[in-house]
């Protein structure tokens, strides 16, 4: 931007005298969106990362309704601390003073492209069932200071919000956030792309509140943003708006197909993720309980995974042809059929057999496919994915003892068990397992 720019940018909208404690101090808003005033000590409130929304109250006052980080000194944007929720009040000191400035903050903020509509799934089942304390307690009251419509619907059984995202009316919201662990975000996800308006209906924004077992995707979101993995940064990145695209993976499994964002675990972390499931009591805990188990009773998985690699990755494996005929149960004219009963998205026409196809052979300790870095809030599974790269994330661990897979395993909370002589990490665009 040129400096004419940067000086409009500071610049004041409006500057006007108003009484904060019945003491008279200039309040200015500035073209960047900050808003600066006196009370006991000067204070600074970014509009774009500080401030969720205003009333006005009776009295002729303005309540500014903001988060800022709790710390000695002055409340100002820039340094780090926890996010506490505080409102500033200042009354103008005439009536058009008033509407003034009550139509200059509404236009700054609905300039931001904040959502004003919510649909709100909320798991009541999932982690240590806290979802529906933590949306109350946490996320609630948040939405309300932002003004924010919204519209709550609590899972009942598995598959619930698949169902609601496949038939609901698109057009009476902005978003949609999960209250949830990683699975209700797969559902909607999945109900949206069995819609026949997918194509549009897949950019509905869709959030994350951590309150479930893994909060894989979330904290790969937040972490990427240098955010901590908090359900405050989550509702707060949702109320201002904060978008990234996503790659999607189709799945197919003999006649069923779906969708997948996160990520697809075979052998050892599947074990841990499906069988942890008596110990759902203990939340997240339970996958750290269940993995000692699992390593001193370690299984090899026998199989083979077919891969066509991503540039730069084409040496890894052997090279192999793409065989896969549909048996007697699948035949072309049945699946064409089966296509055509279908609505929605029905995955990539690519022709599988074009592609250039390796292979490695197991057995396996375990496979992780990965559309995200963050597995759970402490495993970053795959240190090197990105959200919308194209490419899948695949890490293969083989061959290595029961003390190395301990030590491996201690380091998944930073990454750097990608690094052992074990481990194989490629980044592929499709994958098969033959077992």
């Amino acid at each position: 931007m040129d400096q004419g720019g940067q000086l409009d940018n500071l610049s004041p909208i409006l500057s006007d005298q108003v009484l904060v404690n019945g003491t008279a101090v200039p309040l200015t808003l500035t073209g960047d969106g900050k808003l600066r005033f006196l009370g006991k000590r000067q204070r600074c409130l970014t509009l774009e990362k500080e401030v969720l929304g205003f009333a006005v109250e009776e009295g002729s006052r303005i309540r500014i309704k903001a988060v800022v980080e709790e710390r000695e000194g002055i409340c100002c944007c820039g340094n780090r601390g926890d996010l506490v929720r505080e409102s500033f009040v200042f009354e103008p000191l005439s009536e058009d003073s008033l509407a003034l400035w009550s139509q200059k903050l509404r236009d700054y903020i609905d300039s931001l492209g904040r959502p004003k509509r919510l649909l709100i799934f909320l798991n009541p089942f999932g982690g240590k069932k806290s979802a529906t304390k933590i949306f109350s307690e946490d996320v609630k009251p948040y939405l309300e200071d932002a003004d924010i419509q919204i519209t709550v619907i609590e899972t009942k059984h598995q598959l619930h919000a698949k169902e609601v995202a496949k038939t609901m009316d698109l057009s009476k919201y902005d978003g949609i956030v999960c209250v949830s662990g990683d699975g209700i975000l797969v559902e909607v996800v999945n109900g949206l792309l069995e819609r026949e308006d997918w194509s549009a209906a897949i950019n509905m924004p869709i959030g994350m509140v951590p309150a479930g077992t893994g909060n894989g995707m979330v904290k790969s979101l937040l972490h990427a943003a240098g955010e901590p993995c908090c359900v405050s940064n989550a509702i707060l990145a949702v109320i201002r708006g904060y978008k990234h695209s996503l790659d999607v993976a189709t799945i197919s499994q003999g006649k069923t197909r779906f969708f997948s964002v996160l990520m697809l675990a075979w052998g050892l972390i599947a074990d841990i993720d499906i069988e942890s499931e008596k110990y759902r009591w203990m939340g997240s805990a339970r996958l750290d309980f269940y993995a000692i188990q699992r390593i001193f009773h370690l299984r090899h998985y026998n199989g083979r995974i077919c891969f066509v690699p991503a540039p730069g990755f084409e040496d890894y494996g052997e090279p192999m042809s793409y065989h896969c005929k549909p048996t007697d149960e699948e035949s072309p004219k049945q699946e064409e059929s089966l296509k055509t009963q279908q609505h929605g998205y029905l995955g990539s026409d690519v022709k599988l057999e074009d592609m250039h196809w390796r292979t490695i052979s197991g057995p396996f300790v375990s496979v992780w496919l990965h559309n995200v870095p963050w597995g759970s809030e402490d495993v970053m599974a795959a240190p090197n994915a990105k959200f919308s790269d194209g490419y899948l994330d695949l890490i293969m661990v083989k061959g290595l003892p029961k003390l190395a897979l301990l030590s491996m395993m201690s380091n998944m909370n930073d990454g750097s068990h990608v690094e052992s002589p074990y481990v194989t990490y490629i980044k592929v665009s499709s994958q098969m397992i033959h077992t």
